[in-house]
């Protein structure tokens, strides 16, 4: 059998957690990596190339990759203000798209992408590999099955401590740096994928509140938020590059609770308890390191002809987008290339 032919575009840190899944998988391998930087991208090449699959190389333009009829799909993990270019060059000339999150940073260039793909019949997904790891598929039967009775809110944190370094990504708005975008994104998919677990749909948002501490760059570095979706239903959540927390979320019902106790965006564990029953603790480990679960998802759907993935399906990431793009004009933030 053929082995399906991944490129890559932005050989950074996360393309390398990307990389090693590939080359550790059977029936797939990384042919090309594109970045900025040649001699940059040739490293990455290098040290991804295995024995036992074909070496990987280095490509000077992107349009190289873009052209070889091999290329069966390409992951983008650039920052997030290049994503929407590298996506549009990708589906113009018929490539999938797998593309770290956020898919881009806000809705209307979502919205153009999305129906890019659609007129292309060409497959677009959000990289958002939480919803893809075993844990989840637990936590979504206990929800399903509705252990801790009707689903009354969910409370969650993602933070962590940086130095500002104005030429970070983390803080440069010319990369649409800020936590909300950088990892807040993790708290708001998780909340709306909770809400389709238990209730079947995710219900419309009927109320916001958030606040946030800018950086000197003008990015948020601290966010928190409020998100109401009726009957006193709601997701709290904090997200920043200046404090540490427990990185957990919790999930609270009418009978009980469901924990993932720490950095629930790449949780092997989770936690059940529910009243007058012992306490459920369950472990479920990663293949590889977590990347395999999205990475598989994507190579079945364009296998099948699919244009998106029903784990992680278009109208999800632009929901998310929705989201964030309310929740960022309450606190005044505007991109420098929004205009």
């Amino acid at each position: 059998m053929k082995s399906f032919a991944w490129a890559l575009i932005g050989p950074g840190p996360i393309a390398g957690r990307f990389a090693e899944a590939v080359q550790r998988l059977d029936g797939c391998h990384l042919a090309w990596v594109h970045g900025r930087d040649l001699s940059r991208s040739a490293d990455f090449a290098s040290r991804w190339s295995v024995d036992d699959k074909p070496p990987v190389q280095a490509a000077a333009q992107l349009d190289e990759v873009l052209a070889n009829p091999a290329v069966d799909a390409v992951y983008i993990a650039t920052p997030h203000a290049f994503h929407a270019d590298a996506i549009r060059r990708c589906l113009l000339a018929g490539k999938a798209v797998l593309c770290e999150k956020p898919l881009v940073p806000n809705l209307p260039v979502a919205r153009e992408l999305v129906e890019l793909a659609q007129d292309r019949q060409v497959f677009l997904m959000e990289a958002l590999w939480t919803h893809f790891l075993p844990i989840y598929a637990e936590v979504g039967d206990w929800l399903a099955q509705g252990h801790i009775g009707e689903l009354r809110g969910m409370q969650s944190s993602f933070c962590f401590s940086r130095p500002f370094d104005a030429a970070s990504r983390l803080f440069d708005p010319a990369q649409a740096g800020g936590a909300l975008l950088d990892i807040g994104i993790y708290n708001l998919s998780v909340s709306s994928w909770v809400l389709k677990q238990a209730l079947g749909a995710c219900p419309p948002l009927q109320g916001l509140q958030a606040q946030a501490l800018l950086a000197p760059s003008g990015v948020d570095q601290r966010l928190s938020a409020t998100l109401a979706f009726g009957g006193g239903l709601s997701s709290q959540f904090i997200c920043g590059f200046d404090l540490r927390s427990d990185n957990g979320f919790h999930i609270f019902g009418e009978r009980g609770r469901i924990s993932l106790p720490r950095d629930f965006w790449q949780a092997t564990e989770a936690v059940l308890s529910v009243d007058g029953q012992p306490e459920l603790r369950l472990q479920r480990p990663f293949r590889i390191n977590g990347f395999e679960g999205e990475i598989e998802a994507a190579m079945r759907c364009i296998e099948a002809g699919a244009i998106e993935c029903p784990q992680m399906p278009h109208a999800q990431t632009l929901a998310t987008l929705d989201w964030m793009d309310q929740i960022r004009a309450q606190i005044g933030l505007r991109y420098p290339f929004e205009g």
